[in-house]
């Protein structure tokens, strides 16, 4: 049986796993303020949005480890990723009534997340890429300066 960090996770399937979830987080929330038995702050959905972002940004760029073709899992990560942006946007935006520019800071932090998921993406892989090289190379002696 492979573990968690061995299995190999399509990235469409990761974001639509995420999409799930936070797209339930938001339905709740919705329902608890609909009810009055819990008021939520108007922004709230937008926090759902952002939050579950940077949480497929993270995860999306731990299971690149495990990728077979990192330019091919690469693609598809920043096609998942933006996807995803813009389904949790557009849920963000029917449940809260309020629009992306008009949600004080979350434009920024969508921003902001979007880079760091280029960045993550690109660190794993780069650490990845390191590891190898130092793997192939012989440890059994030094080597000599002239």
């Amino acid at each position: 049986m492979l573990s968690f960090y061995e299995r190999k996770i399509d990235p469409i399937r990761q974001a639509a796993g995420f999409f799930g979830i936070s797209a339930l987080c938001m339905a709740l929330t919705w329902l608890l303020n609909l009810t009055g038995w819990y008021e939520v702050d108007q922004l709230f959905p937008w926090s759902v949005a952002t939050a579950f972002l940077l949480l497929f940004a993270v995860f999306n760029s731990l299971m690149s480890l495990n990728a077979d073709s990192f330019m091919q899992y690469w693609g598809r990560s920043i096609y998942s990723f933006l996807g995803l942006a813009f389904l949790n946007g557009v849920a963000a935006w029917l449940v809260s009534g309020v629009r992306l520019n008009d949600a004080q800071s979350y434009r920024w932090i969508y921003i902001v997340v979007t880079f760091g998921f280029l960045v993550f993406l690109t660190l794993v892989n780069l650490m990845k890429k390191i590891v190898q090289f130092a793997q192939r190379e012989e440890w059994d002696q030094p080597r000599r300066r002239r």
